[in-house]
């Protein structure tokens, strides 16, 4: 019996599960639109902050200049971002999602909201109601997400 086809008996071995599912979903989401999740995430970031720098793209990917420099000349080349100069300010860019690059990423908390209720249809709603009260309570307990 390898590993996948053994019981999971660990809550958090669940909790694991649940949330590959639920990134599963999202990536087919985004690829079904011919993105990577990279770049998906940062039309997502650029459709909520318009004019970010590069220097916050690669920090709130967690990644290099140079990655996220060739993540949106991908993103360039197909018109869904664009960077502009800052008047008075040559050599300072800021990078927006274009509308076409808003369109293509739109749908995607609707998406994530329907998986949840696939997802949870097992549960009734005193069920979901209880297990929501007590992630909320662990949760309580654990530092702050970074990303």
């Amino acid at each position: 019996m390898d590993a996948m086809d053994r019981p999971l008996t660990s809550t958090l071995e669940l909790l694991r599960w649940i949330g590959w599912a639920q990134r599963k979903a999202g990536e087919d989401w985004i690829r079904a639109r011919e993105l990577s999740f990279e770049q998906g995430f940062v039309l997502g970031y650029l459709a909520q902050s318009p004019g970010a720098i590069q220097r916050d793209i690669a920090q709130i990917t967690r990644t290099s200049a140079a990655s996220v420099s060739g993540l949106l000349q991908g993103l360039e080349r197909r018109g869904l971002v664009e960077r502009r100069t800052e008047a008075g300010d040559e050599r300072s860019k800021r990078v927006y999602a274009t509308e076409a690059g808003i369109e293509l990423i739109s749908g995607f908390e609707a998406a994530m909201t329907g998986l949840e209720d696939t997802i949870l249809a097992p549960l009734d709603p005193a069920e979901r109601a209880t297990l929501h009260a007590l992630l909320v309570k662990i949760t309580a307990e654990l530092p702050q997400p970074t990303r």
